[in-house]
């Protein structure tokens, strides 16, 4: 053994090599749950007293296997996870359409408009993942895991050969992870307030495609926060003016003194892909940057 691993040695012994080394229990006093080890003791870990560890752990596991891979920018997709891929809500307007169900016809009808938003989302992934992928700090999409909008949007980079990140969360009808993700950057969330926190920890930009509950959530969460001054600003496209205008009031709000003249600035309206990303070259200055030419 050289001096210099030597003097490079461990002082105590991993946590993993402690586990592995534990010899099976013996009497009935190793036997107790008092006795495990705590980072090895479930049941303990799961307690209410420990929700604060486990959201420091949901922090933490996250971030760090994210700095391992060297993400350090991200583009966030939000939107519905209930906007169908285009192929998809044609086939059930025709299945709509046979059955005879005005009403069904009606939700099918606006489910294939609302489609385009899906190959939009596709296409702006694409479209940021293969003109980044040269540069020094790439910029990787990141989603909430899901269906929709936020499969659409793992989709377009997995379709130009890059990575992108899904974030997903537990919910009580289980919610899996879409099949584009980078299966190492697929992560899943107790908390919903860790997850939004990843959400924007890396973000160069936002984009708010339709959506309902759930994107209204995080995309007021992120104005709020650059309002306050609480983070960095960096643009927000609220994708799809019509949508967007008819299910917010901005103008409303800054009449009524509900928010100050110049908050309806911190986000704009972008209708295409190209447009959404013209905004993201212009803003970092993508096009002069000599870190993104093409070797």
């Amino acid at each position: 053994m050289s001096a210099n691993r030597i003097l490079r040695q461990r002082n105590f012994a991993s946590a993993q090599e402690e586990l592995r080394r534990s010899a099976p229990a013996r009497g009935a006093q190793e036997q107790t749950p008092s006795y495990r080890l705590a980072f090895a003791d479930e049941e303990f870990l799961l307690r209410e007293e420990l929700r604060p560890v486990r959201m420091q752990l949901e922090l933490l596991k996250p971030e760090l296997l994210q700095q391992e891979a060297g993400i350090e920018a991200t583009l966030v997709i939000f939107g519905s996870a209930r906007i169908p891929e285009p192929a998809q809500a044609r086939a059930a307007l025709e299945t709509a359409q046979r059955s005879g169900d005005a009403d069904a016809e009606r939700r099918a009808r606006k489910q294939l408009e609302f489609s385009a938003y899906y190959e939009e989302a596709r296409r702006l992934a694409e479209i940021v993942t293969r003109e980044t992928q040269a540069c020094g700090t790439p910029i990787y999409v990141v989603t909430g895991g899901g269906p929709g909008i936020m499969e659409a949007g793992n989709r377009g980079a997995y379709e130009t050969g890059g990575k992108s990140i899904g974030l997903n969360i537990v919910l009580p009808h289980e919610q899996h992870p879409n099949a584009y993700i980078t299966p190492e950057l697929c992560f899943r969330f107790h908390y919903f307030a860790m997850r939004k926190f990843h959400f924007l920890m890396r973000s160069v930009a936002l984009v708010a495609f339709p959506g309902g509950y759930g994107t209204l959530d995080e995309l007021f969460e992120a104005l709020c926060l650059i309002q306050t001054g609480k983070c960095r600003p960096r643009p927000i496209l609220m994708f799809g003016r019509e949508f967007w205008s008819r299910v917010i009031d901005f103008d409303y709000l800054v009449d009524s003194g509900m928010i100050s003249p110049g908050d309806e600035k911190l986000f704009r309206f972008v209708d295409s892909a190209e447009e959404a990303w013209q905004v993201l070259e212009h803003e970092y200055d993508l096009k002069n940057n000599a870190q993104c030419s093409t070797p």
